[in-house]
């Protein structure tokens, strides 16, 4: 196996998609896994939790290049999880948005190849195509960012994966909607015909996977995910809990689209169907 006695570094590690990785590997025949994250309490529920020696927690922010340079050294593979996601958040504080997605991403991709790591993987969503708030803006542009890094890096294989709404994240409506019904409360729906493309914690770590193993310097790996309207989504969870269906519609939140996309158009032109994941290469040519 790839991971086999190497050392993986999670930036953003305290999150959902990091607690998925962890689980993933802790009972594998990996060497090392580092959290990079600057929550010292999650970092410190982690440390309780979990009680492996394999676990490295160090505390920092991919927005000081010199704490994340610092974290790199002996590291072998890279998932770029750190970001604001938050899209109400994200515009009303956009540029907090762009110093973490996209000069922290900088500052992982520079550090990465400075330390001469094998190969990085930055989380990307699919508010990043044709976007419209601040987060997706940013998103879009860490893509680019990261991509760019690869004209330059010669040892350091730099890909990006995008993905739709992974269920039961944090900031997710799924716990939302739980904690409702269980407060025996109506289910607070933005617009019931927005549709979201939904995928389990599990498929995002094996996108992810799938682009370590297969990814070359600059692609970009977009997995094939089911759409569903959160009328729907609502209606099962209250089907799901023997639930009446009582559902409150609130009006859409700042920033946010009613249908998202996984591709542009542009995309498909030249994608490669992979059957469970597109694949898009980067575009070679230089500016001549």
């Amino acid at each position: 196996m790839m991971f086999n006695d190497k050392t993986l570094l999670i930036t953003g590690g305290t999150g959902s998609f990091g607690n998925a990785v962890l689980r993933h590997f802790l009972n594998t025949e990996v060497g090392e896994i580092r959290i990079f994250s600057r929550d010292e309490k999650k970092q410190d529920d982690m440390r309780n939790v979990y009680q492996n020696p394999k676990l490295k927690l160090h505390i920092g922010d991919v927005r000081n290049y010199q704490s994340v340079r610092a974290v790199m050294e002996g590291v072998d593979y890279v998932f770029q999880a750190a970001a604001l996601k938050q899209v109400p958040s994200c515009e009303f504080f956009p540029g907090e948005a762009v110093r973490t997605n996209v000069l922290g991403t900088e500052n992982v991709v520079n550090a990465a190849v400075d330390a001469g790591v094998k190969n990085v993987i930055c989380l990307s969503t699919d508010k990043a195509v044709y976007p419209i708030n601040a987060m997706g803006m940013s998103k879009a542009l860490m893509e680019k960012t990261a991509l760019a890094k690869t004209r330059s890096a010669k040892n350091t294989r730099i890909c990006v994966t995008r993905y739709g709404n992974v269920m039961c994240s944090r900031g997710s409506v799924i716990p939302l909607f739980i904690k409702q019904i269980r407060e025996n409360k109506p289910l607070t729906v933005t617009d019931p015909s927005m549709t979201r493309f939904m995928m389990s914690l599990e498929d995002a770590v094996e996108l992810v996977l799938f682009a370590f193993t297969h990814g070359n310097a600059g692609d970009t790996f977009i997995q094939k995910a089911p759409a569903a309207t959160i009328r729907l989504l609502a209606e099962t969870l209250c089907e799901i809990f023997d639930y009446p269906a009582n559902i409150l519609e609130i009006g859409t939140r700042r920033g946010e689209k009613l249908c998202e996309s996984l591709l542009t158009r542009e995309e498909l032109a030249y994608a490669e169907d992979l059957g469970g994941d597109y694949r898009a290469p980067p575009d070679s040519r230089d500016l001549n």
